[in-house]
């Protein structure tokens, strides 16, 4: 099973992205999907989780400007970004628990840079 993210850019300060995480292989199940972001010298953090019920929580940083969704027929989960400000400058990561050949694993994807500057 592989997670591929992608969507990332640079954008200007009051911009807009949505980046896109792609699971693909022997997939049965996939359960808690996420975004995470890690800025240079900082620590890996979540930014948004999404439920299978469609069940959001999201970072104090992301409330009111990032949406996280998913399309679980296209096994793909989404992070659309709003008035987007350059402490959003981070790879970000996409995260999923995933149900393959009858065990669960905890996967990532391989992280897409968001950028944000004038």
């Amino acid at each position: 099973v592989q997670l591929q993210a992608s969507g990332g850019g640079l954008v200007q300060p009051g911009g807009f992205l949505t980046l896109s995480c792609l699971l693909s292989g022997d997939i049965s199940n996939i359960n808690v999907m996420s975004w995470y972001r890690q800025a240079p010298g900082k620590q890996r953090v979540q930014v948004a989780v999404i439920t299978t019920g469609g069940i959001t929580n999201y970072a104090e940083s992301a409330k009111g400007r990032f949406t996280i969704s998913r399309d679980d027929a296209m096994n793909t989960v989404y992070l659309q970004m709003n008035s987007l400000e350059p402490d959003d400058t981070a790879v970000y990561y996409c995260n999923a628990d995933v149900l393959s050949d009858y065990k669960w694993y905890n996967l990532w994807g391989q992280g897409t840079q968001v950028t944000v500057s004038s």
